[in-house]
C-alpha cells in the first residue's frame, strides 16, 4: 500500500493496559487526517491495528482501541450462550457475586428489547436479556446479567444496588463499553463491515 501523507502512525499501546485476552498481540494505532468519523480495527498478523481520526484525543484514542479490541475479540469469538447456559452463568455470578440470593425462574435471549441491554420481572422470577449482547465480551454479558439479578433483590438504581455490584471486578468497564456502543449507534452513516463510528 503506497505511504498515505495523511496518516501518522501514534505509539504502540502498552500490552499491560489492554484488555485481558489480547495481550498476546501488539497494538498500533494509526491517525488520519482524512478520516472524520469512523474508528475500525483488524488484525495484522501478530498485531492489532486500529485507524482513528487524527483528530481524537488521547482520552479518546485509549477509550477507542479498548472498545475495538473487545468488539474484534467477540466478533472472533462466536460460541453464543443458549439460554440453559445462560440460566447457568446467572446461577454462578448469583452465587459468586450475590451469595446465591438471586434465584431466577427463567433466563433467556429475547428479540423484543432494543432500547435496554436486560430487564427483569421480580413477582415472576425472570430475566430476559437482549439479543443485541450476542457476540459482545463475556464480561459484558456476565455485567448485565449480575445487573438484573441485582434487581431482584433490589429494585431500582439506589445504593443499596450499586453496592450489590460493587462485587463484580469489571462493573465500570462493562458500562463503559456498553455507553460506547450506544455512542456508536448515535451516529449517521453507521458503516458496515469491520467499521465502527467513533464518538
Amino acid at each position: 500500500m503506497p505511504a498515505d501523507p495523511s496518516h501518522h502512525v501514534s505509539r504502540s499501546q502498552p500490552l499491560d493496559s489492554q484488555p485481558l485476552g489480547i495481550r498476546a498481540s501488539a497494538v498500533e494505532v494509526r491517525r488520519s487526517a482524512r478520516r472524520r468519523r469512523t474508528v475500525s480495527a483488524y488484525r495484522e498478523g501478530s498485531r492489532t491495528i486500529v485507524l482513528i481520526p487524527a483528530r481524537m484525543s488521547a482520552a479518546e484514542e485509549q477509550r477507542w482501541v479498548t472498545v475495538m479490541l473487545d468488539k474484534l475479540a467477540a466478533q472472533e469469538s462466536k460460541r453464543m450462550l443458549g439460554d440453559d447456559e445462560l440460566a447457568e452463568r446467572a446461577q454462578r455470578l448469583s452465587d459468586q457475586y450475590l451469595d446465591g440470593c438471586a434465584a431466577p425462574d427463567t433466563v433467556r435471549w429475547v428479540t423484543n428489547q432494543n432500547t435496554r441491554w436486560g430487564s427483569c420481572t421480580p413477582s415472576e422470577g425472570s430475566i430476559r436479556l437482549s439479543h443485541r449482547l450476542q457476540g459482545m465480551p463475556e464480561y459484558v454479558i456476565d455485567y448485565v446479567l449480575l445487573h438484573e439479578l441485582a434487581h431482584l433483590l433490589v429494585p431500582g438504581h439506589g445504593p443499596r444496588f450499586w453496592k450489590l455490584l460493587d462485587a463484580y471486578p469489571r462493573t465500570e468497564r462493562a458500562r463503559g463499553y456498553l455507553e460506547g456502543v450506544v455512542a456508536a449507534g448515535r451516529l449517521p452513516h453507521l458503516p458496515t463491515g469491520r467499521e465502527e463510528p467513533e464518538d
